[in-house]
């Protein structure tokens, strides 16, 4: 499995129209192979700046790479269009192969 996250920070003002922006875009994820889930994680403050977090979550990293050079991907972020003085940076990316895993008991 794969985790692929991708840290934002915005600055403040802008989080309820950044968070608009993930809600109506289409992500194209459904279709993909491999995908799994996302989740988009809303942080504490930083400063002048709210942190937040993409969480995509793969079956293999070669998932996420092929979905990276996907139309779907293009698509998708085509619509990520957020206004000027959203952002206090560019996004940063980790990606993780995951090496253990524990889940609840669905009992």
């Amino acid at each position: 499995m794969f985790i692929a996250m991708n840290r934002f920070r915005i600055n403040q003002g802008f989080e309820d129209g950044f968070e608009q922006m993930w809600r109506e875009r289409e992500s194209h994820l459904d279709a993909v192979p491999g995908f799994m889930s996302f989740r988009l994680l809303k942080g504490p403050q930083d400063g002048p700046c709210r942190l937040y977090a993409s969480h995509t979550q793969w079956a293999a990293r070669e998932h996420f790479d092929a979905w990276r050079q996907s139309e779907a991907f293009h698509r998708a972020h085509a619509q990520a269009k957020a206004p000027k003085g959203t952002y206090a940076g560019p996004p940063v990316f980790e990606g993780f192969d995951v090496v253990l895993e524990q889940v609840a008991d669905a009992s």
